[in-house]
C-alpha cells in the first residue's frame, strides 16, 4: 500500500484541487471529503481521494487544471498520444474487454500484460470504475510504473457495450485505461479525465467514436485553456 498511505495534508488538497484552505475546511465541515483527524490535524488517504474523484462526489471546477506537481503539470495530450486510441475491442464481459484492450496497448516493457490485467480486474472487484454516460476509467489501485516517461492513457472503444455496474445503469462503450508513475499524478490525470467526461460535447465525441485527431484536437483546446488560467493566476 506504499504511496497510498494517509499522508495528504490540508496543503496537499489545496495544491491538488487549487482551492483555498477555507474551501477545504468547508468540505470537511459539510462531510463532502473523506478525512481523518490525527493529533489535532486533518489527514487524507490517497486511495479515498481517488474514489472521491471517481465517484463524482465533488463538482470539479476549471481551477483544478491550474495545478502543478513540482512545477511540472501533466501534459494530457502527451499521455493520450503515448497510450493511443483503439477501436472495436471485442468482448462481452469486463474481464474480456480489459484483457483484449491491454493486449493491444503498448505497455511498459518491465511489466507483464498479465500483471496489468490482474491489477485492473482487482480494482474493478473492489469498486466499479464506471463514471456514467457509458464511460469507465480502469486503473490499478496503486501506480505500477516507476518511469514518468512510461505513463500513458489509452482510449478503447468497445465493439459491444459492457455492463460495468455503473451507478446510472448505462453499459460502458468507452474505456480510459490509465497508467501513471506516482499517486499525485494519478489523481491529477484522473481528475482531468473525470472533468472532460462531464462535458457533453466530449461525451458526444466518444459516443460516435470520433477520429483520433478530432479527439486530440478537442483535448488540446481544453488543455490550452487550463494553461491560460494557470498563467493568469500565477
Amino acid at each position: 500500500m506504499q504511496g497510498w498511505c494517509m499522508d495528504l495534508k490540508i496543503k496537499d488538497i489545496v495544491d491538488l484541487f487549487q482551492v483555498s484552505e477555507k474551501t477545504v475546511y468547508r468540505w470537511i465541515k459539510e462531510n463532502k471529503i473523506p478525512c481523518y483527524r490525527i493529533n489535532h490535524q486533518y489527514r487524507f488517504n490517497r486511495a479515498e481521494i481517488n474514489e472521491w474523484i471517481l465517484s463524482n462526489k465533488i463538482e470539479l471546477s476549471d481551477t483544478l487544471f491550474e495545478l502543478s506537481i513540482a512545477g511540472r503539470p501533466t501534459v494530457f495530450t502527451d499521455l493520450l498520444r503515448r497510450g493511443g486510441i483503439y477501436r472495436n475491442i471485442p468482448g462481452n464481459t469486463i474481464k474480456q474487454v480489459l484483457h483484449n484492450s491491454i493486449d493491444l496497448i503498448n505497455t511498459p516493457p518491465h511489466i507483464s500484460k498479465e500483471e496489468i490485467i490482474s491489477a485492473l480486474l482487482n480494482r474493478e472487484e473492489m469498486m466499479s470504475t464506471a463514471i456514467g454516460s457509458g464511460i469507465a476509467i480502469p486503473h490499478p489501485r496503486n501506480p505500477m510504473i516507476t518511469n514518468i516517461q512510461d505513463a500513458c492513457i489509452a482510449i478503447c472503444f468497445l465493439q459491444n457495450a459492457v455492463d460495468f455496474n455503473a451507478l446510472d445503469g448505462k453499459a460502458v462503450h468507452t474505456l480510459f485505461i490509465l497508467l501513471t508513475s506516482s499517486p499525485k499524478r494519478h489523481l491529477e490525470v484522473l481528475s482531468k479525465i473525470s472533468y472532460l467526461c462531464r462535458m457533453e460535447s466530449f461525451v458526444n465525441l466518444l459516443e460516435k467514436q470520433a477520429a483520433e485527431e478530432e479527439i486530440l484536437s478537442f483535448v488540446e483546446v481544453e488543455e490550452k485553456e487550463w494553461q491560460k488560467k494557470g498563467t493568469h493566476n500565477s
